[in-house]
């Protein structure tokens, strides 16, 4: 490994993360779930999605590992967060190539459309927040999902990251396709910049509205001409999803983590606010959900 710079254990499952001392490749290591993420990296590829060109793999001490071209060399949140940090606001410069990378997305999904098949257990781990949260598998949350999913419905199906934001964008591309699925087209991409009220506003920045009507209107551009409608009036049917998403695995199994707790009814919070939202208009505001910082405050 001498020609190859640590970076990072992987999150949600085994391997690493290495740079190559010239910073023009990565290299990832893994079991099966990265060989599966590395095939369909490939086909992706093949279909013209911004996602990094793989040049090697094989079986190293045990392991599967995959070297890539680097896209980048860093993310679009780290940027963000260096913004914040020198004059307390996300620069416009982040969000136009945040919209641009997610329209090059936009464009190749649109062009390898998926036959329909069954998509939301799977992107919202609506399973797992009902086995954790049996108070909300109710005849009304059930209500609203159909609702969404019938409003979907009017969309293409295509390939999708599943957990896209941020983090996995850089200049040039989108990494870490480990949770790909069937999605609608827009699934992935309109969402990104609400995302950041998900967590909590504790990530170091903050999206002003403005800035994401700004890349909305960018990703309807795109939209428009492809499928003949602007996906953004389907912003809430995505967030509503995205209230599932960042519910789930969210209940702690050690009564003494408070802080655990406290995070899972927080997260709890988001979700009730964004259904009330969404039944009175098929809109979400994310702009309206507290902080993780304030919500404390108040329920201390």
């Amino acid at each position: 490994m001498s020609n190859w710079e640590f970076v990072k254990d992987r999150t949600a499952t085994q391997g690493a993360v290495w740079r190559s001392t010239d910073g023009l490749f990565y290299k990832r290591t893994g079991g099966e779930d990265l060989r599966a993420e590395a095939e369909f990296q490939r086909l992706a590829g093949g279909l013209g999605y911004p996602v990094p060109e793989i040049v090697g793999s094989g079986s190293e001490d045990g392991r599967f590992f995959v070297v890539e071209r680097a896209v980048g060399g860093t993310s679009l949140h780290e940027e963000a967060l260096a913004d914040a940090v020198r004059d307390g606001r996300v620069s416009h410069r982040v969000i136009g190539t945040a919209a641009a990378v997610a329209s090059k997305l936009l464009r190749a999904q649109a062009r390898h459309p998926l036959p329909a098949a069954p998509w939301f257990e799977k992107a919202a781990f609506a399973s797992e927040v009902f086995a954790e949260n049996p108070d909300l598998d109710t005849p009304r949350v059930h209500d609203a999902v159909r609702h969404a999913l019938d409003r979907l419905a009017r969309l293409p199906l295509v390939r999708g990251h599943l957990d896209y934001g941020l983090p996995n964008v850089l200049q040039a591309g989108v990494v870490d396709w480990q949770h790909h699925g069937p999605v609608p087209l827009g699934y992935d991409v309109y969402p990104a910049l609400d995302i950041v009220a998900f967590k909590g506003g504790g990530k170091g920045y903050t999206i002003a509205p403005e800035q994401r009507a700004a890349y909305t209107a960018a990703l309807d551009e795109t939209t428009a001409p492809l499928i003949g409608q602007r996906v953004s009036e389907h912003l809430g049917d995505f967030l509503l999803v995205k209230c599932f998403f960042f519910l789930a695995l969210m209940r702690p199994t050690d009564p003494a983590r408070h802080d655990k707790h406290v995070k899972w009814q927080y997260r709890r919070t988001l979700f009730t606010t964004g259904l009330d939202q969404y039944e009175s208009g098929t809109t979400i505001d994310t702009g309206t959900f507290p902080t993780l910082e304030r919500f404390t405050a108040e329920h201390r």
